[in-house]
């Protein structure tokens, strides 16, 4: 047991997975301020899906008219469904290429990347920005997962 926890103190200790960890709290707690955005334009739209979350605005008929769809909670799920598709591999490929021996200062450059176009791809969902600056944050973002799915298989490659 006390050589597990040896091992466990070695990672935390690693300088790129210390990083790692940094920037997924950071792109985490930005997927979970969307929930807020979302609950947010929920009721400032009062614009409900599920029956019992229009009580509060009143019963029958009155409650029924808030049981739709808006534009703009649409837009912030789709921004946050959005994260859900490319913060979650980033999760796992992360971890990996951060356990697969980088240099620190590379893993940084690809987890400031990927952490800033997430933010940049937040906001140009939320104002919304002109395009293409949704799309170029998207692919950047994409292009910095794949990038270290890359240095992972290259690395550790057992196909």
């Amino acid at each position: 047991r006390s050589v597990e926890m040896a091992k466990l103190t070695q990672l935390i200790d690693n300088e790129v997975f210390r990083a790692y960890a940094t920037y997924t709290v950071i792109i985490l707690l930005k997927m979970m301020l969307m929930s807020l955005i979302t609950a947010y334009f929920r009721i400032t739209r009062k614009a409900f899906v599920n029956p019992e979350d229009t009580a509060v605005f009143g019963k029958g008929e009155s409650a029924k008219k808030n049981l739709r769809t808006d534009p703009d909670v649409e837009r912030v799920r789709r921004g946050h469904l959005n994260d859900l598709e490319n913060i979650v591999p980033f999760l796992g490929i992360g971890l990996l290429y951060a356990l697969s021996g980088p240099e620190l200062s590379t893993a940084l450059l690809h987890f400031r990347i990927f952490a800033g176009a997430r933010i940049v791809h937040t906001f140009a969902y939320l104002i919304p920005l002109p395009q293409p600056s949704r799309g170029l944050s998207w692919a950047v973002g994409y292009a910095v997962t794949i990038l270290m799915a890359y240095k992972v298989l290259k690395t550790a490659l057992y196909l």
